[in-house]
C-alpha cells in the first residue's frame, strides 16, 4: 500500500500530534497508521521495513567500523540508529545504546515508532544514560561484550562536554582502537552545523559536521547523512 508521504514525514506528523494532544507517541503513531489504511503503526512499519535502508546499511558494516550518523535535529538520526540496532539484533548480535540526550522511556517510545516491541529483544539490548558516559566508561562497559556487538553513542559532540573528560579526538581514537581490537561496530550520532543549507545541497556531508572541538574525521570508516528523507551512505576509506 502506497503511503501518502514518506514514512519519515509520517513519524514527524505523529510527534507533532503527540505533543499537541498530549498523548503517548505510540498512540499518535497508531492514529497516523489508521489514516494510512493500516490497523496500527506496527503493521505499517513492518510492511515498509523491506523498503527501509537500515538493512542495506547494516549489511555494509563490518567489525571494527566506526560510523558517523549525522543530521540536523528532527531528521530521523536516532530512529535510524535504532533501526540499525534492530537489524543487528535480528541477526543475533547484541546492541548497547549510550545516550547523554535521551531517557530510557524516550528510547522505548522510539523503538515503538519503528514498529518494534523492545521486549522481543530482551537480553540483547542495553541502554545507559549515565552522566559519566565517555570513551573509558564505554570501553569498560563493553569489556566482556561479544565480537560483533553494535554500540550507539548519542551523541558525538557531548562526549567531551565535561571539562574532566579527555579531548574528543582522544576519545574517538580510543574507541576506534577498541572497536578494531574487539571486533565491535560503533555508531556515533552527530550534530550538523547550523550553517548547512538544504536549499544549496539536498543532504549534508562531512564538511557540515559540527565540530566545537577539534576532531580528525578520518577516524570514521563509514559515513551516513540524512535530510528530509534523503539518505547518503558511503565508506570513508
Amino acid at each position: 500500500m502506497r503511503l501518502s508521504a514518506p514514512i519519515f514525514h509520517l513519524k514527524r506528523k505523529a510527534k507533532l500530534l503527540s505533543r499537541d494532544e498530549g498523548i503517548p507517541l505510540h498512540k499518535a503513531l497508531d492514529r497516523i497508521a489508521v489514516q494510512e489504511g493500516y490497523s496500527g503503526w506496527s503493521l505499517l512499519a513492518s510492511k515498509q521495513s523491506a523498503l527501509a535502508p537500515a538493512g542495506k546499511i547494516f549489511a555494509q558494516l563490518v567489525p571494527g567500523d566506526l560510523m558517523l550518523l549525522g543530521a540536523r535535529p528532527g531528521q530521523g538520526k536516532t530512529l535510524m540508529s535504532l533501526e540499525l540496532a534492530v537489524e543487528a539484533m535480528r541477526s543475533g548480535k547484541r546492541c548497547a545504546f549510550y545516550s547523554l540526550e535521551y531517557t530510557e522511556k524516550d528510547i522505548l517510545e522510539r523503538f515503538r515508532a519503528i514498529g518494534v516491541e523492545p521486549a522481543q529483544f530482551d537480553g540483547q539490548f542495553d541502554f545507559d544514560c549515565s552522566d559519566a558516559i565517555q570513551a573509558d566508561y564505554i570501553i569498560a562497559a563493553l569489556a566482556s561484550a561479544p565480537r560483533g556487538t553494535i554500540a550507539v553513542i548519542d551523541y558525538l559532540q557531548l562526549l567531551d562536554q565535561r571539562r574532566e573528560n579527555p579531548a574528543l579526538e582522544v576519545q574517538v581514537g580510543a574507541l576506534r582502537s577498541f572497536a578494531q581490537e574487539r571486533g565491535m561496530i560503533i555508531v556515533f550520532i552527530s550534530q550538523i552545523d547550523r550553517s548547512y543549507d538544504p536549499s544549496k545541497k539536498p543532504c549534508p556531508d562531512i564538511r557540515d559536521v559540527r565540530l566545537p572541538n577539534p576532531l580528525d574525521l578520518t577516524l570514521f570508516s563509514k559515513l551516513c547523512f540524512l535530510n528530509d528523507g534523503d539518505i547518503r551512505f558511503q565508506s570513508a576509506r
